[in-house]
């Protein structure tokens, strides 16, 4: 064999042992390098944890089709496409994805099938396509299926708070994509196994023993009812990772404070929901009511914690309904809805993991929240009423009548009070430099300890209404009069995840995309040259390029002719 056949050989033999040897080391050394500005390829930490623990392989169904997609849903259907593509490169287990329309379901269980989408809150949107002959509607499902072997569960994808515009829902529910995902993954893979109590025996749950936020976090935390009363030291509180307070009509007593004080010192979390005044609904025709100051006995604690519950009652433009009986049709009762500004439909969130990109949260008969001093307390406040609010002092008359007229525009000039907070941080004692209760030791209190409170004016904002059939408690969130769902259920569900684990997946929610749209001025202006610039100069710089090359192989040969 001649001397250049054989190198050649080997050329080809090296060329092709260093692509096997490359190919193994792809199998091997796995990376990614993530170089976009906001890191949308990478994923938080939280998230890659739980996904490097998963031991079978995960199948996503993404329910986003339909033909002729307008560019926003397009991207976000790519962005879920992604976004499960990036799950995958950082799981030991395969997590696959395909596309399905929940449309294509057999006539006769397509009904039972979309109800089963709007148990994980995948309700199907009416969408308007424009078309030549105008605009069709066309019905979407934007959600995801994910399974696994044994299980399956489902995430809504498209969310955003009230106000906002397509394109900030839009990029908003990308921000969120990661959380929807793992929140659902995890869901199905390895269920929370988490303690909460709910506290009894002070009236609490009035209106529905409890079924809101039973029914709201049934299957991802195990709840129980405890009366206070039976607690014999803040020990036997300690494995609960949440204490709720819903509503109390009775004053708790030292010895009850005393108990979630030291509660709080020993670093458990507080969800306290406290009525500012006392309201009787079912008094408020004819003549009305009056909304007096309730006492529930915890005013000390969250004063010194740095916060106020006030006695009053807010009212808000952007308001609620309230039926009303406005005589007879023949021999049926007329029920006509009147505005009721006493239920805020309060809409401006904070950006914090729990409330970012919610939609409408219900509130019915709130009392305003002021801060006070706390040293070491971080204070968020986390949902806000609109622009059009006001605040009456205790008493307040409550009456049916009041609302038969149109209310005064101008008397509503308060902007965005408060009507949630989050408090975190080092939290000092109510009983220090006190005497304890009586039956408790000095040699177990803590004068101060780390913990998480949640405030809230309102004793119902988590507790369910009723059917007006049959009178059965609904989810929480549904409103039976004006039959729209409210986003307490994911207020609650966002809550208990941050204060469970704050640095959890919960977490990714706080991520964001900047919308960069382009500068429609300047595309009609510089539309011709930058058209040059991307069709005609390449082939320019091509055509240069060969010339220069034509002519430095001219001059080489012309002189080795020469």
């Amino acid at each position: 064999m001649k001397k250049s056949s054989l190198n050649s050989v080997k050329s080809w033999l090296l060329l092709v042992g260093g692509i096997v040897i490359f190919a193994l080391l792809a199998q091997l050394l796995r990376f990614r390098i993530d170089l976009t500005e906001e890191k949308r390829y990478s994923l938080h930490p939280a998230t890659q944890e739980m996904l490097s623990e998963l031991t079978e392989p995960i199948h996503v169904d993404i329910l986003l089709v339909g033909k002729n997609l307008p560019g926003g849903m397009r991207r976000l259907q790519k962005s879920i496409e992604e976004t499960v593509r990036t799950f995958n490169a950082y799981s030991p287990e395969k997590i696959t994805y395909s596309y399905f329309d929940p449309l294509t379901v057999a006539e006769s269980e397509q009904e039972a099938f979309i109800g089963s989408l709007t148990e994980y809150g995948i309700n199907p949107t009416n969408l308007y396509v424009s078309q030549n002959s105008g605009q069709q509607a066309t019905l979407i499902f934007p959600g995801v299926l994910v399974s696994n072997a044994e299980f399956e569960t489902g995430a809504l994808v498209l969310k955003g708070e009230r106000g906002m515009g397509p394109d900030e829902i839009l990029n908003q529910s990308i921000e969120n994509l990661e959380f929807e995902l793992s929140n659902a993954i995890k869901k199905l893979v390895s269920p929370e196994e988490s303690a909460i109590a709910m506290i009894m025996g002070h009236g609490e749950m009035a209106e529905d023993e409890g079924y809101g936020i039973v029914e709201a976090l049934d299957g991802e935390f195990e709840l129980f009812k405890v009366p206070l009363e039976q607690a014999k030291s803040p020990s036997d509180l300690e494995n609960f990772k949440i204490i709720f307070i819903e509503g109390p009509r009775d004053i708790y007593s030292d010895r009850e404070v005393y108990l979630l004080d030291q509660y709080v010192m020993n670093g458990g979390n507080l969800v306290v929901m406290v009525d500012g005044v006392a309201v009787d609904i079912a008094e408020a025709g004819g003549e009305g009511t009056l909304a007096m100051p309730v006492d529930s006995g915890l005013d000390n604690l969250l004063f010194k914690y740095g916060i106020r519950i006030n006695k009053d009652l807010i009212q808000d433009l952007n308001f609620g309904y309230f039926p009303v009986m406005a005589g007879n049709f023949g021999n049926q009762d007329q029920m006509v809805p009147l505005p009721w500004p006493f239920y805020i439909q309060a809409g401006v969130m904070q950006n914090h993991p729990i409330t970012k990109g919610l939609d409408v949260v219900y509130y019915r008969f709130a009392s305003s929240l002021d801060t006070v001093m706390a040293e070491g307390v971080k204070k968020t406040p986390l949902i806000f009423s609109s622009n059009n609010s006001r605040v009456l002092p205790a008493p307040v008359r409550v009456a049916f009548s009041d609302m038969e007229q149109e209310p005064p525009v101008e008397a509503f000039s308060v902007r965005n009070l408060p009507l949630a907070y989050l408090l975190e941080g080092e939290f000092t004692s109510l009983f220090k430099n006190r005497f304890l209760p009586e039956g408790f030791s000095k040699t177990d209190f803590k004068e101060s300890g780390k913990g998480k409170v949640v405030v809230f004016g309102d004793g119902d904002v988590f507790q369910s209404q009723k059917s007006l059939q049959d009178g059965s408690p609904l989810a929480l969130g549904e409103d039976p009069f004006s039959q729209m769902t409210f986003a307490n259920k994911l207020l609650l569900r966002n809550m208990v995840k941050y204060l469970v684990d704050p640095e959890g997946i919960i977490a990714s929610r706080t991520r964001t995309f900047q919308i960069r749209p382009l500068n429609k001025v300047k595309v009609a202006q510089q539309k011709t040259f930058w058209q040059f610039i991307n069709v005609v100069a390449p082939v320019v710089i091509l055509l240069l390029i060969g010339a220069i090359v034509w002519w430095i192989r001219h001059q080489k040969y012309s002189k080795k002719i020469n």
